[in-house]
């Protein structure tokens, strides 16, 4: 991507957060998500297992990624566990995210919950997370649960994605309010771990922290494969590695 073309994407993203927040109830501010209503199938119509093409979660497996955050080496380590969680009457299922920088010293250990509607559409249900800070001391914000606190689901990937899609990642006000941009499909991608191709492309941003932009990609069959984070820092990851 030019520098011209990633200046215009930029600008887009960040006028998205402003136009996407005033229309879901929330200022670029973070104020509440009241208005957001995500219109979630009742719980009888989510399936037991998540095999979204590209957002597939079967038990057992584990994605590895390895990149650079600031000038620092980070490996990310993500399980699908065999562990269920009731969220708001829906039975999700559990993901161990680990995230290591520098290589070896854990430094964010985030348990996710995910399901899988009977249309094919992926629900991101909640997440406990624990930044692990000097001196023996955790952040926890960041954390939320649909129900819990006025939070509510969000999309973590539509059953077929298309450009120009853009939705909800998650809604807790003032903690968790990810939003996503469908701004490609189609075209490969090359990672560590192999080839892909027709791939999906979000963008992905929160108003509570406007300056930061990241590019994720999926590919069928295995989910992210890359990220970059285009603006308010810098951070590249990649699929190195996938166990079944």
């Amino acid at each position: 991507m030019g520098r011209k073309t990633l200046a215009a994407v930029l600008g887009a993203a960040l006028a998205a957060v402003a136009a996407y927040s005033a229309q879901a109830g929330t200022s670029s501010g973070g104020g509440p998500c009241a208005k957001y209503d995500p219109h979630i199938p009742p719980p009888a119509r989510f399936a037991k297992a998540i095999d979204n093409p590209y957002f597939p979660l079967p038990v057992g497996r584990t994605f590895v990624y390895r990149g650079v955050e600031n000038g620092k080496k980070e490996l990310d380590r993500m399980h699908v566990t065999g562990r269920t969680k009731k969220v708001a009457g829906i039975t999700a299922t559990v993901v161990s995210d680990d995230v290591y920088e520098p290589l070896g010293k854990l430094a964010e250990k985030t348990f996710d919950y995910y399901a899988q509607d009977d249309g094919g559409n992926v629900w991101y249900l909640g997440e406990d997370t624990k930044e692990l800070l000097g001196g023996g001391k955790v952040d926890t914000s960041g954390s939320w649960l649909a129900g819990k606190h006025a939070a509510k689901p969000g999309l973590i990937m539509k059953a077929d994605p298309r450009v120009p899609d853009t939705y909800r990642q998650e809604c807790r006000s003032g903690e968790a309010e990810d939003l996503a941009w469908v701004v490609g499909r189609g075209g490969s991608k090359t990672v560590p771990y192999g080839k892909f191709h027709g791939v999906v492309t979000t963008l992905e941003f929160s108003p509570l922290e406007p300056s930061i932009v990241e590019r994720k990609v999926y590919g069928r069959r295995v989910g992210i494969v890359a990220e970059r984070q285009l603006s308010g820092g810098h951070e590249v990851l990649s699929l190195v590695h996938v166990t079944h």
